[in-house]
């Protein structure tokens, strides 16, 4: 499992909720970074899979992915989390 996740499970279940909003970044993060690197395999057709979904879809949920990990990064900085 990925170290980054690993240490979002605890940060999951603590009863502060800087911690939980650590958590919460991390794993939009971690999704963020590993559908970016579908998509731009994809884009250079190199997947060993065919996706379900036309490219459009993945558009959309990337963007949308990018606006709310903007949004945790803006509300981080207002709340004093340290990403």
């Amino acid at each position: 499992m990925n170290t980054e996740l690993q240490k979002s499970i605890q940060l999951m279940i603590s009863e502060d909720y800087k911690d939980r909003f650590k958590a919460e970044y991390i794993q939009l993060k971690n999704r963020y970074d590993n559908l970016n690197k579908m998509i731009d395999n994809w884009d250079k057709n190199n997947l060993n899979f065919t996706p379900t979904c036309p490219r459009e879809i993945y558009t959309m949920q990337i963007e949308s992915m990018k606006r709310y990990l903007d949004i945790l990064i803006i509300r981080a900085k207002l709340e004093n989390i340290e990403l």
